[in-house]
């Protein structure tokens, strides 16, 4: 009989140890653990002391010698190129062997750390798993990224090889990466040994040999014919796996650390629990493995699972159309999809009657996950109305690497309470405390905390900046690991995320939700996707804003769209919201990963200096936004200059 949530979750809660024990042991180890979770060590305590293991021989190996070598590993899908390939994990054994061979013949080992700056590719994947294969420590930078940017990342990791591709692509034009790396070498105090470049037939770029550039695939041909075959090394439990920098920052990069024994314990035990798959079935994350999620649910929760994994490039609308989603879910077999919900108001937007699922057949389709930004409940009812599955939302960061709260489909879900990411998953003890570290009432809004320890897969440290992890993250709440983000929990146990702590807005003397008030928004039929932000006003404080994007199909007066969105927020939240300006937009400015960037256009409203963000998806949204900002007297015309200067 399948144990129910709220069994597992007090299981876990009655004995902490036992639970991630019991986890522990389906995953290989070369050297048992000494102790399950040992105090004394690492900033809060670290995971499985003792142990010895290896991330890619759980990933691939085990399921080989289990006698599933020619089952499907990973499917690459791309409608930028028009190709499809499967691999089995047979195939992709062959080509990370391949590939550990490259690095090792560069000079890479155990502990050395790799950049890695590529496309939506089966190649990135690869590149990934040869790196823990042989020990080495992977940083995977999202393609594309700023040259400066990319610098900051090869400084602070102090990379000993990159590994890159000659190429993005975007609907309608090639992104040439090779020139962007060429300047971030040029830039960087670190110079890396070699970088080990996939030349893709869209542009070839010019090698650089003063970089030490290598063609990657001649490298790795030439490994495959050597019939090359490395072993996997044995690592520390508590040895890094990768360094994944955060989005947004600025300066010193923030580089998190996951560790290989944690990390591969807990994303294994969400496979079957949290996102209820089973060995051989298909899952696809619809994201980058430039963030956490396609780390996570990309590449190394699928294969240490057993299942086929989807890598896409391409786009949810675009490419060609808002159907692109179903098409691959009917293509593939997909049985769980976890995408962003910008993913889903982009496709709402374009399709807000849902008439391209009529064209597939999605009857193997049993849940979508949603996560990235908070989902807003007419998103999310939308989705369930057009695709008649149920749609989870939930709650995780960067720093967690997994869910801190969630519906477990392989759990029985439980009633569903839109706008609630639903209840804390085993290893997360949340609280919601007030500015002073004091608990709150149920339903009240305050400081959302998590008792530490920290379960296993989450980070354990900063890259190289323990006291910076203390000070950003344990030291305000002691004893709990701060998320930043604010929220309630109601009587029923269920978790409400409202905004990021940066996002709560003081209205003369009330602490008030951005959040709640998206919700509002966006009940509005004509809203596919809205923002609201706080605004400097000398009697208030600030004062709500609302930016609004339209559903394409919406050509109603916009000033009775903004009467109503207004009255709305006034019905549902009341005057206190002080909520009377409402300006429409065509688009929200974004970062790579789907998350609108609230705060700079903050900045922008308030006349405040501001730069322009590393993660922007397209930069001139925001002087779209200016100009909307401008137009209804909100900004001074002199803001955009301070942003450059």
């Amino acid at each position: 009989m399948r144990e129910s949530y709220q069994d597992v979750y007090d299981s876990w809660k009655a004995n902490p140890e036992g639970f991630w024990g019991a986890a522990a042991k389906d995953i290989h180890w070369f050297k048992a653990p000494e102790s399950v979770f040992d105090p004394a060590q690492g900033t809060y305590g670290r995971w499985f002391a003792g142990g010895e293991t290896n991330t890619c021989y759980n990933c691939i190996d085990r399921h080989i010698e289990a006698g599933r070598g020619a089952e499907t590993a990973v499917i690459y899908d791309s409608p930028m190129t028009g190709q499809t390939a499967r691999y089995s994990y047979d195939q992709v054994l062959t080509e990370v062997s391949a590939m550990a061979a490259v690095l090792r013949n560069h000079g890479v080992g155990k502990g050395d750390r790799v950049i890695i700056y590529m496309p939506m590719i089966p190649e990135a994947v690869f590149s990934m798993l040869a790196c823990a294969r042989i020990g080495a420590v992977h940083s995977v930078v999202f393609g594309g990224f700023a040259a400066h940017e990319l610098a900051t990342r090869i400084d602070d990791s102090g990379a000993k090889v990159v590994i890159g591709a000659s190429c993005g692509l975007e609907p309608g034009r090639i992104v040439p990466y090779k020139p962007l790396l060429d300047q971030a070498i040029d830039m960087a105090k670190v110079k890396p040994d070699y970088c080990l470049i996939l030349q893709r037939e869209q542009y070839h770029a010019p090698l650089r040999y003063e970089h030490g550039d290598v063609d990657l695939a001649q490298a790795v041909e030439q490994e495959k014919i050597n019939g090359s075959s490395i072993d996997c090394v044995a690592v520390a439990a508590t040895d890094p796996l990768y360094i994944l920098y955060t989005s947004g920052t600025t300066g010193q990069p923030k580089g998190v650390v996951r560790d290989n024994g944690g990390h591969m314990v807990a994303l294994n035990w969400t496979m079957k629990n949290i996102y209820g798959v089973k060995p051989g079935e298909v899952f696809w994350a619809a994201s980058d493995i430039g963030w956490v999620v396609g780390h996570s649910y990309i590449v190394y929760g699928p294969l240490l699972a057993g299942n086929a994994t989807v890598v896409f490039e391409g786009k949810p609308v675009g490419t060609p159309d808002a159907g692109t989603f179903w098409r691959v879910v009917n293509d593939h077999d997909v049985k769980v999809l976890f995408t962003a919900p910008t993913a889903f108001r982009a496709i709402r937007r374009d399709d807000p009657e849902g008439e391209h699922v009529a064209r597939y057949d999605l009857s193997g389709l049993r849940a979508l996950f949603l996560a990235g930004e908070r989902a807003d409940p007419e998103t999310l009812k939308w989705a369930e109305r057009i695709l008649k599955i149920p749609v989870i939302d939930h709650w995780w960061q960067t720093e967690t690497g997994w869910a801190i709260a969630a519906n477990p489909a392989g759990l029985g879900l439980l009633p569903v309470k839109h706008g609630s990411p639903t209840k804390p998953m085993p290893g997360y003890g949340l609280e919601v405390l007030d500015d002073a570290g004091h608990p709150v009432a149920p339903g009240t809004l305050g400081n959302i905390v998590a008792k530490l320890p920290l379960p296993p897969g989450c980070l354990v440290s900063f890259w190289n900046a323990d006291e910076r992890f203390r000070a950003s993250c344990l030291e305000e709440f002691p004893g709990y690991y701060k998320t930043a983000d604010a929220g309630v929990i109601d009587e029923d146990g269920y978790v409400f995320v409202m905004a990021r702590t940066d996002d709560i807005i003081n209205c003369a003397g009330h602490r008030l939700s951005t959040g709640a008030m998206e919700e509002v928004c966006a009940m509005h039929p004509d809203v596919a996707e809205c923002a609201v932000i706080g605004i400097a006003d000398e009697l208030k404080g600030q004062i709500p804003c609302g930016l609004l994007v339209l559903k394409k199909n919406v050509h109603r007066d916009h000033k009775l769209i903004s009467k109503e969105v207004v009255q709305l927020v006034r019905d549902e939240i009341g005057p206190v919201a002080a909520f009377k300006m409402v300006l429409m937009v065509d688009r929200l400015p974004k970062t790579r990963s789907g998350k609108i960037l609230r705060g700079t256009m903050q900045k922008i409203a308030d006349g405040l200096p501001w730069k322009m963000p590393a993660t922007i998806d397209d930069p001139a949204i925001l002087d779209e936004i200016t100009a909307v900002l401008q137009a209804h007297g909100q900004v001074p015309v002199a803001t955009k200059a301070a942003a450059s200067a």
